[in-house]
């Protein structure tokens, strides 16, 4: 009955739909945990239960969480975004990059290429290569110091 009215006033201070069902849900429950220090002589429970739901709100906007959250951004989100604003491909023949790999050892060109070029992850190479994932890590981490070493 009342959660529409408590989502409203909510989602007005939390802009982001899934948060602000978050906080409705605590809002839900905090009632729940406090309905025996509501005092009816001191306002209507709907205010009450309002008050509530404002300051659940503005608490989680002010928490540290809430704040380093907006900081934070997915990558599969952001690549392409990226891409399209600056117009910028990625293509290692250019860098010269194709030519360094190619003079890894080919273990570790075989890492490099699922990895970086193909874009598995470690878990998915090491199962595509038959390896144990440390040796892939390791295998990586070869290559990486490797190539530093041909930059330098």
């Amino acid at each position: 009955m009342y959660s529409p009215a408590l989502y409203g006033v909510i989602s007005r201070i939390i802009t982001h739909t899934e948060l602000a069902e978050d906080v409705l849900q605590e809002t839900f429950v905090k009632i729940w945990q406090s309905a025996e220090y509501y005092d009816n002589t001191k306002g209507r429970l709907f205010t009450w239960m309002m008050n509530i739901a404002r300051n659940l709100s503005i608490d989680k906007l002010r928490s540290k969480d809430f704040k380093n959250s907006l900081k934070n951004q997915d990558i599969e989100n952001n690549v392409s975004f990226v891409d399209e604003q600056n117009k910028v491909t990625f293509n290692p023949d250019v860098l010269g990059i194709k030519q360094l790999v190619e003079n890894l050892k080919p273990d570790l060109q075989a890492v490099l290429d699922l990895v970086y070029y193909k874009g598995f992850t470690h878990v998915e190479a090491a199962e595509k290569l038959d390896l144990p994932l440390g040796t892939v890590k390791t295998r990586i981490r070869l290559a990486i110091i490797e190539l530093r070493r041909s930059f330098n």
